[in-house]
């Protein structure tokens, strides 16, 4: 698995209360990182699937560490968390590459998705913001 993107932002509010929004990204969730589509085998687990035009979207919430997982059925896995902050909160957002080898395929495939993460991210952030009623903001540096 190798990191390919990391990207990183402040919401004033607790870890807590930026976790409890986050990490609902059942189908009809409040979350920002939610994945629309039909889940196969509902539940009321923390791992489900998401099929979204033919294509599935494992999906895995950890409530300890405050994180989401959403990996793709061949290159794609993203891994959000929440971590304190002086601020508030940490989100931090990152896309790994999970194929095993052609390595030159996913360079090509994944440009896409790689460029548009940041504008994705900066969206996110701003519906948490929105949602908790607090300030929020991508990190630059």
């Amino acid at each position: 698995m190798k990191e390919l993107l990391e990207l990183r932002g402040v919401v004033e509010a607790t870890p807590e209360a930026v976790a409890a929004i986050l990490l609902d990204v059942r189908p009809g969730g409040r979350s920002p990182l939610l994945v629309h589509g039909e889940v196969e085998a509902p539940g009321d687990g923390d791992e489900f699937t998401v099929v979204l035009e033919g294509s599935r979207i494992s999906v895995t919430v950890d409530r300890a560490a405050r994180s989401v997982i959403q990996q793709g059925e061949w290159w794609y896995r993203g891994v959000t968390t929440v971590e304190p902050d002086p601020r508030g909160s940490h989100v931090i957002h990152r896309v790994y590459n999970v194929a095993p080898g052609h390595g030159w395929a996913v360079r090509m495939v994944s440009r896409g998705p790689l460029l548009s993460a940041p504008t994705g991210f900066a969206t996110q952030l701003e519906q948490l913001s929105r949602l908790l009623g607090v300030a929020a903001w991508v990190e630059t540096d």
